[in-house]
């Protein structure tokens, strides 16, 4: 996890995140970018791919029932949201909203880098339990009926590949 700041010396970022991070950069505004790499493993670790497998199994790709996945939608998205983190991913997550200074009580956006419409707005008070579980919101809106209807129109499968999250002032 990376504050905008150690984007300057870190691995190059994918390009969505790279341009956004960059644009941010310019205007100075202080930010956290949250990889997919550290969502891949809040779904890994709560064991969620499989959870998530069994949930959606009645739903068949070539002949999708909207009315069954609807429902299902709506309990995947809370699977997500009401899932935990594990408590060393937790503190990672806190040093880096530490490192990144943003004002107590500021209102911070958190949003993928390709999403601005998907903003959710929080206010930060240390150590940024709101701000975790705003970035929960956002990884849940992959989740819903629209965004797995897409998937399996377009790829035949609900599954989604993880991508950053972006923290930064309002």
């Amino acid at each position: 996890m990376l504050t905008f700041a150690d984007v300057r010396s870190a691995e190059p970022l994918p390009p969505a995140e790279h341009t956004e991070v960059t644009r941010l950069l310019t205007l100075g505004t202080p930010g956290v970018i949250v990889p997919a790499a550290f969502e891949e493993a809040f779904y890994r670790d709560g064991n969620l791919p499989e959870q998530l497998r069994r949930l959606f199994a009645p739903i068949r790709p070539a002949r999708i029932d909207e009315d069954a996945l609807e429902p299902l939608a709506a309990r995947a998205q809370a699977l997500i949201r009401t899932s935990y983190l594990m408590d060393d991913a937790v503190q990672i997550f806190y040093r880096t909203l530490a490192r990144a200074n943003f004002r107590p009580g500021a209102r911070l956006l958190v949003r993928r880098p390709d999403d601005e419409g998907g903003a959710e707005e929080v206010a930060f008070l240390p150590p940024g339990t709101a701000a975790l579980q705003a970035v929960k919101r956002v990884w849940a809106r992959d989740w819903t009926f629209d965004a797995v209807l897409g998937r399996l129109d377009g790829s035949g499968s609900v599954a989604l590949e993880t991508r950053g999250t972006l923290l930064h002032p309002a």
